[in-house]
């Protein structure tokens, strides 16, 4: 009884959330395990499907070119990372969970372990706050700098994911305290393009918590807007504002 009276508040709050304010997108979702587009096969051009980032052969050469470089570039320090990891704290260097991937497949993501093993979550619902006793020194030097996020690169190399995308979530992810999709009716359609080690909602100003429901709103909305608009010059600008924001100026926690 109670589950429900909880549920029927969650909706009516929902509603007052979203009363007056228009959808942004009401493109049909691909869904997994599809070859082509499902019930929506043969009913969107070819052009379109060709400009969207996961059609897009450019942006994969980019991605396994730039991946490629980058951590033959980082190889000494993703070494003393690794060290450091391992000196200052028991467990394993990385840190591995599953994500939603393009056309909602699941993927093993890598991370550098930046918690403590006896304290992390596995599953990733529980958000990472300011001051978090969860994380290790050098972890909290590794969120601030964003150096945690390198090991993605794996994932770019393989195909899971892209440099420049929406960033992957775990499944069950919260926002406002609701499942994501019970908030953002549209949510699903940010997996069409491949999740990114980066993305548009980052550098707008969109990372981190997902409690307030306007904010995490924004969030799905800048993501649409990019698979939109995508194009590499599109990519190069979100790679470098990424650098100089998170790189060079810190802004994780």
């Amino acid at each position: 009884m109670a589950s429900i009276v909880t549920a029927r508040f969650d909706q009516d709050n929902v509603r007052r959330l979203w009363k007056g304010r228009p959808f942004i997108s009401v493109r049909p979702v691909e869904y997994a395990g599809s070859s082509a587009y499902g019930p929506y096969k043969g009913r969107r051009r070819r052009r379109t499907a060709r400009k969207e980032p996961s059609a897009s052969i450019g942006k994969r050469i980019f991605d396994i070119a730039v991946a490629s470089a980058a951590l033959l570039f980082f190889a000494p320090l993703l070494i003393t990372v690794a060290i450091a990891i391992k000196v200052t704290s028991p467990g394993p260097v990385l840190f591995h969970q599953y994500r939603y991937g393009y056309r909602n497949r699941a993927f093993k993501i890598y991370k550098f372990r930046s918690m403590r093993t006896d304290a992390g979550d596995a599953r990733g619902v529980k958000q990472t706050v300011p001051g978090d006793s969860r994380v290790t020194p050098v972890g909290r030097i590794l969120r601030k700098t964003s150096l945690d996020e390198i090991p993605q690169l794996i994932n770019v190399i393989k195909g899971d994911m892209s440099l420049v995308g929406p960033r992957p979530h775990v499944p069950g992810m919260l926002a406002a305290q609701l499942p994501y999709e019970h908030l953002v009716p549209y949510y699903f359609q940010r997996h069409t393009a491949r999740p990114g080690i980066t993305g548009l909602a980052q550098v707008s100003g969109c990372r981190g918590s997902t409690i307030e429901p306007n904010r995490a709103i924004s969030r799905i909305d800048y993501d649409l807007d990019y698979i939109e608009k995508w194009s590499l010059r599109m990519d190069i600008m979100i790679i470098a504002r990424t650098i100089r924001r998170e790189f060079l100026s810190g802004s994780g926690f």
